[in-house]
């Protein structure tokens, strides 16, 4: 049985050459978006220099919500050039909130998942609303696990704020970045890996909506990550599913949310609109 190579199976960057042209497509998009679309742009969730996060807006203040998490390995990337992804979701109506995070070695993994959980904590105070949770790569991670961490019990906050997350192309057992050059900024060991891995977390509620999303392109182990991620979450009864999208590739994945006629972007807004309607229907 031939031996995993993970650092060519989670190095995204290097087995698609062509993210640097595909990124700086975002970046020219985004650009646009933000200097288009009405949206309330870097507000505070807390004091770090980078607890900031910009809120475009819906068809109106009650509008269903999205939160969109960037990725970059926890160790790099920026709300402002992932802004492309709320065009089309504003289209629909939908209100869009994208937030920044402390990036590793600056701080760990375990605080990022913190942040997340005090944004959206943040968020709710802001608009009421319970948001479906969209994240790719390390987002897709941030997204399962606020879903099975929930927020923090902070007065005002309903503690099942977050009902549906919608993970694209994330990693949920960390374990196998310990021995790549990913793990230079992450500082992670088996102990830390296994502490922020939320496969082996308590599952969500069983009243909760998961979606694992991930490109046919993309390696083995990122292939196996969200099926096994799917796999568990549903054996606990959880309403979770992997959908592989075609031929897509780490990268290529995310322009699924600006196609308008992508099953991506209507399943997101679905899951939106039913998060919505409030822990009622759950």
């Amino acid at each position: 049985m031939t031996a995993v190579t993970y650092e060519a199976e989670y190095n995204n960057r290097e087995r698609v050459p062509e993210h640097v042209a595909i990124m700086e497509r975002w970046a020219a998009a985004s650009k646009a978006a933000r200097s288009s679309l009405k949206a309330d742009l870097d507000v505070p969730y807390g004091p770090g220099p980078r607890h900031r996060y910009d809120l475009f807006h819906g068809a109106s203040p009650t509008s269903p919500l999205v939160v969109y998490i960037h990725g970059g390995y926890w160790q790099r990337g920026e709300r402002e050039v992932n802004a492309f992804v709320a065009r089309e979701l504003v289209a629909r109506g939908v209100a869009v909130a994208l937030p920044s995070y402390t990036l590793c070695p600056d701080g760990s993994i375990a605080d990022i998942v913190g942040e997340m959980r005090a944004f959206l904590a943040s968020l709710w105070v802001r608009t009421r609303q319970y948001p479906v949770v969209v994240g790719h790569s390390a987002g897709g991670h941030l997204a399962a696990a606020v879903l099975a961490a929930g927020v923090p019990p902070v007065a005002d906050v309903p503690p099942d704020m977050v009902r549906a997350a919608y993970s694209i192309s994330g990693v949920f057992d960390l374990a196998p970045l310990i021995d790549t050059s990913l793990n230079v900024a992450l500082k992670l060991d088996e102990a830390s890996a296994n502490a922020v891995s939320p496969i082996f977390w308590p599952p969500p509620a069983k009243s909760c909506r998961f979606v694992a999303a991930v490109g046919g392109a993309e390696s083995s182990e990122f292939l196996r990550q969200n099926l096994n991620m799917a796999g568990v979450w549903s054996a606990a009864d959880v309403k979770a599913e992997c959908v592989v999208v075609p031929a897509a590739n780490h990268f290529t994945i995310v322009d699924e949310l600006a196609r308008p006629d992508s099953m991506m972007l209507a399943r997101i807004h679905e899951l939106a609109l039913w998060c919505a309607s409030g822990p009622a229907t759950a």
